[in-house]
């Protein structure tokens, strides 16, 4: 469908057809055998190096296009693609193929006094839907977790990015054409009309399974709130970094300002800096001289102001905004307890770092903060399914329900059970 203004019937039509492709294209992927997924896999990668400067000039048309609607940093941030970042994506669909396959696999098993034998064994989710903002390197991601775990899925990126999505999906539907897969396996939704996202959410018409959102506050409310299918959600990443007085300043100074600073854009960089007030005198300055070194906005308490003049004050609504930007907010807080305090008020249940020397103080943010990832002496920038050795990630899911934390490849499947009998009736 062409680039142009779409009827709602014209999108409504060509949403079912996706979905009924996608469920038809779901029944040979749940039994594609690993050697034919990781073919197709290992010539997605290929065909995204082969494809470079095609998905670079895709690229250039988004930025370009960014540039003139005057986005913000953050977000061309995320929507810029380089060489390097496109051989990131191609290596991270090769390391895919290198996981183990998650299909079939017995969870457990276990015999019953009547003599039967019971399996629980991991199946496919069936079709996964993904709607996502501006990073076109989830294309690629989303794409190879649900082939791997042998999922159909349809992608729905932002406008923002729909040039360079489709020229990377293009290497994709090559890679599954080239290994004899369903090319429906993996489908680019090609509109950017809204209306797409409503029929993605309704479950067009029972063929998604499951919807997986990657994007702003705004966009994972919404599908939050129409979806009638499960979703996987991931609203914002509101990530505290908590410096106890006994943390070592040179750790703490370089890992405060890799949190921060490495990425700004990403879901795992820091937003909140908790230090304990027993070491104000120690570690603030440093702290904070590190960070404004670094290029960093500190917006901090009206106590840390006094205390270390020139900083920019910060408000009620900074310690719930997700900045994606080189901004930081501040507070001294009463040791681990007002640290646990604060985080539990204010924090999305996304990623949490302590910085201490002192192991119980660690044990005690570990037990007591209930966020998907804590993280001990270590940056928040690795709230990564990459950084955890799980492939690439479709993203970091903050609720309780079946997949918590990165969405890897075994969080795209359910299970079944088998039961093996001998004649056994039930009395």
């Amino acid at each position: 469908m062409p680039d142009q203004a779409h009827t709602q019937d014209d999108v409504a039509e060509l949403m079912a057809a996706i979905g009924r492709n996608a469920r038809a294209a779901s029944r040979p992927l749940a039994m594609a055998s690993t050697a034919a997924k990781n073919a197709a896999l290992d010539a997605m990668s290929k065909a995204i190096l082969a494809d470079r400067e095609a998905i670079l000039a895709a690229n250039a048309i988004d930025l370009a296009s960014a540039g003139n609607n005057g986005l913000a940093a953050s977000f061309i941030d995320r929507l810029t693609l380089t060489p390097d970042r496109i051989d990131a994506i191609a290596a991270g669909v090769r390391d895919i193929a290198a996981f183990k396959d998650p299909v079939g696999e017995v969870i457990a098993e276990w015999d019953r006094p009547n003599g039967l034998h019971i399996e629980r064994v991991r199946t496919p989710l069936g079709v996964i839907g993904v709607i996502y903002e501006s990073r076109p390197n989830v294309t690629a991601d989303a794409g190879a977790l649900c082939l791997k775990a042998g999922n159909a899925v349809i992608l729905r990126g932002g406008s923002d990015s729909l040039n360079s999505s489709r020229a990377i999906h293009a290497c994709l539907v090559r890679g599954l054409k080239e290994a004899g897969l369903p090319e429906h396996a993996i489908q680019l939704v090609p509109v950017a009309d809204r209306p797409a996202v409503g029929a993605m959410l309704a479950g067009l018409g029972g063929s998604i399974d499951v919807i997986v959102p990657r994007g702003g506050k705004s966009l994972v409310a919404r599908v939050q709130n129409e979806a009638r299918v499960p979703v996987f959600a991931h609203l914002e990443g509101l990530c505290h970094l908590y410096v106890d007085k006994s943390a070592d300043l040179g750790m703490a100074c370089t890992i405060v300002v890799n949190s921060k600073m490495r990425r700004t854009g990403i879901c795992g960089a820091a937003e909140t800096l908790l230090i304990d007030r027993a070491a104000a005198s120690t570690h603030l300055a440093p702290l904070l001289d590190a960070l404004k070194v670094a290029g960093c906005e500190v917006r901090a308490t009206e106590e840390i102001r006094t205390l270390v003049p020139g900083l920019e004050t910060a408000g009620e609504t900074d310690w719930s905004t997700e900045y994606l930007d080189a901004i930081i907010s501040v507070a001294l807080v009463d040791g681990i307890g007002g640290a646990i305090e604060h985080i539990n008020r204010w924090s999305s249940a996304h990623t949490e770092a302590v910085i201490a020397q002192d192991q119980a103080v660690a044990d005690r943010f570990f037990a007591e903060i209930d966020s998907a990832i804590l993280l001990h002496n270590a940056s928040t920038q690795f709230a990564d399914g990459g950084e955890f050795g799980m492939g690439g990630e479709i993203g970091i899911a903050t609720g309780k329900m079946h997949a918590r934390g990165p969405v890897g490849v075994e969080q795209l499947t359910s299970f079944k059970y088998r039961v093996r009998g001998t004649g056994q009736v039930r009395p």
